[in-house]
């Protein structure tokens, strides 16, 4: 049977609760990775997702980041916090194992760092938290499992990715550090879900609120669904629900997910 995961960058739980409720009425996704929360655990709205029939595993933040799992199947061994920096403060990163039927699959729900500006430790703080994932995801492959890697990367892998490569060459999403370092994850073994299923250019995950960004479509595709080997040779679909942008108070991300057999 094809199981349906998907990762969304909802900016705000609270304030998009019920459009990320609407949303899974209608993707009716196995498991649903969340970013920038923007709330506590216990503000969470939890009880218009488990009406739904999830199972929530969360890792909050007051007002900024968070991170979530949805997941109709059974959640176990939950991890909150990338284990190889543990001197973290920020609610970044949360992993679990979904219970499948005949199998299982480890998810981590990821919002890597912005790193703006550049030229400040903001960015420095960035480059140390992607080679941290760098190191955990090199563990995790060792178990030779189904694994995704989900979220909001906050990095603009390659030129194909971007409206206006140009205009956005010395921001802290398409340096060439942070490209280097999304593309050192990829050359653990790790494989672009979307990528896997198209080479198209113009395939956005994000559009700001400014300047008519959505209506001129001047996006760029920033949350990605990394999957190990196991993971990859189950891959049916994936996709991006660009669609969702263009609703009521939208987040400025869409959800991005993939069908594995």
């Amino acid at each position: 049977m094809p199981i349906k995961i998907a990762s969304w960058n909802v900016n705000s739980i609270k304030i998009r609760a019920e459009t990320v409720a609407d949303w899974l009425r209608e993707a009716q996704p196995d498991v649903l990775c969340l970013q920038e929360l923007k709330c506590e655990d216990r503000n969470f709205p939890q009880t218009i997702f488990e009406d739904l029939g999830y199972n929530l595993a969360l890792y909050g933040q007051k007002t900024y980041n968070g991170v979530a799992i949805l997941s109709k199947w059974p959640i176990s061994d939950i991890s909150r916090g990338l284990p190889t920096f543990a001197d973290d403060d920020q609610s970044r990163y949360i992993e679990a194992v979904i219970g499948l039927p005949n199998t299982a699959a480890r998810v981590a729900s990821i919002y890597l760092p912005n790193g703006n500006p550049p030229d400040s430790a903001k960015f420095d703080y960035k480059l140390r938290w992607i080679s941290a994932l760098r190191d955990h995801a090199a563990n995790l492959l060792a178990y030779e499992e189904p694994l995704i890697l989900a979220g909001d990367y906050n990095v603009i892998l390659s030129e194909a990715d971007v409206h206006d490569p140009e205009a956005w060459r010395e921001d802290a999403l398409f340096r060439i550090e942070s490209r280097h370092g999304l593309r050192s994850l990829l050359h653990l073994g790790l494989r672009d879900a979307i990528r896997l299923c198209s080479d198209e250019p113009g395939l956005y995950t994000f559009w700001d609120y400014q300047a008519g960004a959505w209506q001129k479509n001047n996006g760029i595709r920033i949350d990605h669904l990394l999957l190990s080997p196991e993971a990859a040779g189950r891959l049916r679909r994936a996709g991006i629900d660009k669609y969702v942008r263009g609703r009521e108070k939208p987040s400025d991300h869409v959800p991005v997910w993939a069908s594995l057999h």
